[in-house]
């Protein structure tokens, strides 16, 4: 078995794509699974305004308009808002919720938040980079979501895609923790196919996809940081033949990055 083939397994992409029947079999997953633990009645959903973001909150709250269709008015979809200051690109965290229309929104500036943890960090004599800064934010955006989900019986909903984790591509016990993941399966292509389907605004799904973690350099792509394209990556995914560079570019990402997909090690 080639060494593209053992990563491939790994994340369970499928080369043969159908929007419409994978979006059913993601809602499926979701209903069934909130269906199976009777107290859990809320999923909670950070909305970054990127892709990724936008298609978990629509799949989610898709998933809670059905149940409520069987007169399960308790379920709602909690979109949550975690701009750093204002963000650059808040039209398209409008443009997203605006497309969800989520049962409810919450709105919190993580930036005073951040601010604090760094100064006391910094008093102790940590040295914080900007790198170290953005990863400060991702995690507490998602402290922040587990509060929400702690207090209205609630799952925290991973935005996560394969392309992003062969590479990576996430803050360790940042936007990689979740308590469900139902987009982990898909790469960026895929999502972007799936958009397409639930008729997302172009704008949204054309967008360059980006970590947004670098107060420096707002928006700075992502591409630029992995030094090889994301339809390079989902080719790679769909167990498509690259050029021997470009693959081992993914590869040592892969390999590079393994920490931060294992789980704790233990004696």
């Amino acid at each position: 078995m080639s060494n593209q083939s053992k990563i491939i397994r790994n994340f369970k992409v499928q080369s043969d794509f159908n929007a419409k029947l994978a979006f059913k079999k993601i809602k499926f997953f979701l209903i069934s699974y909130l269906k199976k633990f009777t107290e859990l009645k809320t999923l909670v959903v950070g909305i970054s305004g990127g892709q990724d973001s936008t298609l978990t909150g629509k799949i989610c709250q898709e998933v809670i308009n059905d149940l409520k269709q069987y007169d399960l008015l308790d379920y709602q979809c909690i979109a949550v808002r975690l701009p750093y200051g204002i963000q650059y690109d808040e039209d398209d965290c409008k443009l997203a919720i605006n497309f969800i229309k989520p049962d409810r929104i919450i709105n919190i500036d993580i930036k005073p938040i951040v601010e604090s943890s760094i100064i006391t960090l910094q008093k102790s004599g940590i040295h914080m980079t900007d790198h170290l800064k953005g990863n400060e934010k991702s995690r507490e955006r998602i402290k922040i979501q587990y509060s929400i989900a702690g207090s209205t019986s609630g799952l925290v909903v991973g935005t996560c895609n394969a392309s992003e984790a062969i590479t990576g591509f996430f803050t360790k016990y940042g936007d990689s923790s979740s308590d469900i993941a139902p987009i982990l399966h898909l790469n960026k292509r895929q999502g972007k196919k799936m958009l397409q389907y639930l008729n997302c605004p172009q704008r949204l799904y054309l967008k360059q996809p980006s970590a947004d973690l670098n107060e420096n350099y707002p928006g700075y792509p992502d591409e630029s940081i992995l030094k090889v394209s994301y339809d390079m990556i989902d080719d790679y995914l769909e167990g498509k033949l690259l050029d021997k560079k470009i693959a081992k570019i993914i590869e040592n990402l892969y390999y590079k990055n393994q920490h931060k997909r294992n789980s704790p090690i233990c004696m």
